[in-house]
């Protein structure tokens, strides 16, 4: 099981979107940077670019991961909210009804995924996300 303290560093995105319901699909590629802020937090930034439905737009979102007394590491949203457990190679959930959001982290630390099915009255989409470790800057 990795943790997030073993994947900080620079990754090169690349995330296909396929909205089932819109019928689109969509690529974001950019950058993904995790960044220890503490000694329980890490810090997820993301920005790049999605190319979606004909149209391009800048990207970007900020996760911060914390470990709580238990050990146990849990991915906040940048607003503080809640987003899913830490939990390596296994389902987690995400509930935000009325829709339900599953996904899971895998890989090792060199190349990590992160898939993220949402299903429900207003969505139903796949997200599904492969960072690899920038080598160099050219990456």
């Amino acid at each position: 099981m990795l943790l997030p303290t073993d994947l900080l560093g620079e990754w090169v995105l690349r995330r296909r979107v396929d909205d089932r319901r819109a019928g689109v699909d969509g690529i974001v590629t950019g950058t993904t940077c995790l960044t220890r802020t503490g000694p329980d937090e890490v810090r997820w930034d993301e920005s790049g670019t999605m190319t979606f439905d004909g149209r391009t737009v800048p990207v970007s979102r900020t996760l911060h991961v914390r470990r709580a007394d238990d050990d146990r590491w849990t991915v906040f949203f940048a607003d503080g909210r809640p987003f899913h457990d830490w939990v390596w190679g296994e389902r987690v959930d995400h509930g935000c009804a009325p829709d339900d959001y599953t996904g899971v982290l895998a890989g090792d630390a060199d190349r990590w995924t992160v898939r993220w099915e949402a299903h429900g009255p207003a969505k139903d989409y796949v997200l599904d996300s492969e960072l690899r470790r920038r080598s160099h800057p050219a990456d």
